[in-house]
């Protein structure tokens, strides 16, 4: 019989699914205002993968606790969930910092690029924030498997993706007036003159 942390684990995998979709919502919301303003879409031929991998995530994360009965470690499992309330928290302050900007998939806006919260500091700081979680939520049950494997699949297509997104900003000169030198993923600690 499961033990009632592999029930508990369950619920926060779907509680994480159930964000996924809101997000999906937010982010088809967002499109609709942003072309309306004059912006456009650009084709991604890796967002399918990007979304299977991220599903993938939840469903091998449970498969992996449940077939191979992992534990729950309570320190590595305390610190894992103490780190993804932390990525949640840094969510929701990229979600405010974009407003209406955010969006799961690569569009051109007409506005301003903004260089306010954690875009003072980082180009990129949800590719950071999904980057942990991927690591993270697995690692919540021990799902070690799980964590080494999505974690390594969403670096490959992260790759990919950043480079596809960066050559579209970097089209704007505004971009690269205000972003182009900081950095993408974690602030630089030590400012050089």
């Amino acid at each position: 019989m499961a033990d009632r942390s592999q029930a508990w684990y369950v619920v926060l995998l779907c509680g994480f699914a159930l964000l996924r979709l809101v997000e999906l919502w937010f982010s088809s919301r967002h499109q609709t205002r942003l072309l309306a303003d004059g912006g456009h879409k650009v084709h991604e031929p890796l967002y399918p993968l990007m979304v299977c991998v991220h599903a993938g995530l939840l469903v091998a994360s449970a498969f992996e606790v449940w077939l191979c009965e992992r534990p729950f470690l309570p320190l590595l499992g305390w610190f894992m969930l103490s780190l993804l309330g932390l990525c949640l928290a840094g969510r929701a302050w990229v979600w405010h910092s974009l407003g209406e900007q955010w969006n799961v998939q690569i569009l051109v806006s007409a506005r301003p690029v903004v260089e306010t919260g954690p875009y003072r500091y980082v180009r990129h700081p949800n590719y950071t924030i999904v980057a942990i979680e991927m690591c993270a939520l697995p690692l919540v049950h021990s799902a070690y498997l799980t964590a080494l494997v999505f974690s390594a699949l969403n670096a490959s297509v992260l790759w990919q993706r950043i480079r596809h997104e960066e050559a579209v900003l970097h089209a704007r000169p505004e971009y690269v007036a205000k972003m182009g030198a900081k950095p993408r993923f974690l602030p630089t600690l030590v400012r050089s003159r």
